[in-house]
This record gives structure tokens, C-alpha cells and sequence, in this order.
């Protein structure tokens, strides 16, 4: 246990490369078959005290290394946000744990909130979005705040708008669209429009292409209960309960996402865990 991280040169695979022991970390698989990691909370190259992390990893199945691609060795790194839409080697996310990810149809990596380190150097939840170009190697700040603790901007739900953006947020739900290549985003612990901290069960969208978000449903405000309506029927006014912790990543062969339980509200408003499991049509 509480294994030392082994960095070795960045950029450069070794079989004697390892990430250091950690939890609650950020991952990806990408267009290769490559797995990507990234943060979390655990050991540097020191070992010295476990905290939040923002190095990120590659690993390749076929030669069985990993290689340390960008970030710090070492707990409590400084993030560097650049200019917002603007590629840059110095470029880099905060140390965080439980933040949401995709894979865009490029094989490129996204990122999405979490707990971590903003760029005041305030630790807190986080509503950044970020895009890790395989190719370049480079992070990319593309929207949310660089402060912590960002309240949800929703404008009008089913409309996208430049100025839409989830409210910071830790251990959400995310999936990706395989038929359009879109993500979506469900609740988590969060704050929500009026700048209140609880447990969310709002759904979004994110379009690549548009760089806009759209508020597709749920509460603006945390701590809703569910409506489950009828068993096995679809309805607008279907909605699981404010969650976070839930068992996700699934899309059915017909693009449906569906959700498994979380720690959240359930029908009457009672909190606790969940077993509950729904599909929603996108």
C-alpha cells in the first residue's frame, strides 16, 4: 500500500513508470486502445503526504508501459488556465478528484469539474471544462470558471446557449453519444442556479461542434426528489431523484444512457443510497 509514483521523463515510456498509489481518479480509453489517467487524490514522486493530483498518464496494453505525459510529480500543483479556447503547452487543469470525462469521436480527452484547485488556489467543487489533444499533447480551457464553486447558469431548458453552464459539481454521471458524438451530464453534489450546495439530478448536453451547452431537464435547484412515473414507460415528466455516486458509463447499441443507483433522493424526498434503474431516450 501507499506505493511512491515513479515518473521517469515526460513523454517517454519505461517499463519502470508507474502512477503513484490514488483514488477517485479521472480515466479514459482512447481511439488506440490506449488507457489514460489523470489526478485524483493519492502519492507523488515524494510519497511524501497524499493529496490531490493533476498529472496525466498514458498507458499501452501492447508494450505494457506507462508514460507520464503532462502535469506535475508532485501533490498541490498550481494550474495554469491560458486563455479560454486557446491550445498552449504551459496549459494544465488543477489537481482534482471526482471529475466526469468523455472521449470525443477524434479520440480526444475531456474533463469536466470535479474537487480540486482553482486558479486562485482555492479548493472546492469546479465547473472547468477542459480537451486533451492527443496529437499535441496540449490541454485546452474550453468553458466553465476558473473559480471554484460556480453556480449553474441554465437559460432555457432545451435550447442551447453560449452562456449555459452546469454549476460546479463533483461525482456526476456523464456518458457519450456514440450516434452524434454529444455528452451528456446528470447531477452529482454540486451547487445549483441560486448558488445552493446539494445533491443535483439535472441533465445536460454539450455539443463538440457548437461549444454549447443545453439544460435538457431536472431541477435548477438541489435536492429534488424523483418521479418515477410508471414503470418501464417513458414520460416528459419521468425524472430519477438528485444523486451523486451512481453507477453509469452505459450506452445501449440504440444510443439510450442508462443510470443505476448513487447515493441521492428518492420519491418521497427521503436521502440515502439507491437501487433504482432507469434509461433515458436521448
Amino acid at each position: 500500500v501507499s506505493a511512491t509514483g515513479v515518473y521517469g521523463t515526460k513523454g517517454t515510456p519505461d517499463t519502470g513508470n508507474v502512477p503513484g498509489a490514488r483514488y477517485l481518479s479521472s480515466s479514459w480509453t482512447d481511439a488506440a486502445g490506449h488507457f489514460w489517467l489523470f489526478g485524483g487524490f493519492g502519492l507523488d514522486s515524494t510519497g511524501a503526504i497524499a493529496n490531490l493530483l493533476n498529472d496525466l498518464w498514458e498507458y499501452d496494453p501492447g508494450s505494457n508501459e506507462w508514460t507520464w505525459m503532462a502535469g506535475s510529480e508532485t501533490v498541490g500543483a498550481t494550474p495554469d488556465y491560458g486563455s479560454k479556447g486557446v491550445p498552449a503547452a504551459t496549459n494544465v487543469p488543477g489537481p482534482r478528484s471526482r471529475a466526469m470525462t468523455w472521449t470525443d469521436a477524434n479520440g480526444n480527452l475531456w474533463l469536466f469539474g470535479g474537487h480540486g484547485v482553482d486558479a486562485h488556489g482555492a479548493t472546492s467543487s469546479l465547473n472547468d471544462l477542459w480537451e486533451y489533444d492527443i496529437g499535441t499533447g496540449q490541454w485546452t480551457w474550453i468553458g466553465g470558471s476558473d473559480t471554484d464553486d460556480g453556480k449553474g447558469v441554465y437559460g432555457t431548458q432545451g435550447t442551447a446557449d453560449a452562456a449555459n453552464i452546469p454549476g460546479a459539481r463533483i461525482g456526476a454521471t456523464a456518458w457519450s453519444d456514440p450516434t452524434n458524438g454529444r455528452f451528456w451530464l446528470f447531477g452529482g453534489t454540486g451547487v445549483d442556479s441560486e448558488g445552493n450546495t446539494g445533491e443535483l439530478n439535472d441533465i445536460w448536453v454539450y455539443d463538440v461542434q457548437t461549444n454549447e451547452w443545453t439544460w435538457m431537464g431536472g431541477s435548477k435547484t438541489a435536492n429534488a426528489s424523483g418521479s418515477y412515473g410508471t414503470e418501464g414507460a417513458y414520460a416528459d415528466t419521468n425524472i430519477p431523484g438528485a444523486r451523486d455516486g451512481a453507477s453509469s458509463k452505459w450506452v445501449d447499441a440504440t444510443g439510450h444512457l442508462w443510470l443505476f443507483g448513487g447515493n441521492g433522493y428518492d420519491a418521497d424526498g427521503n436521502p440515502g443510497l439507491l437501487n433504482d434503474l432507469w434509461q433515458y431516450h436521448p
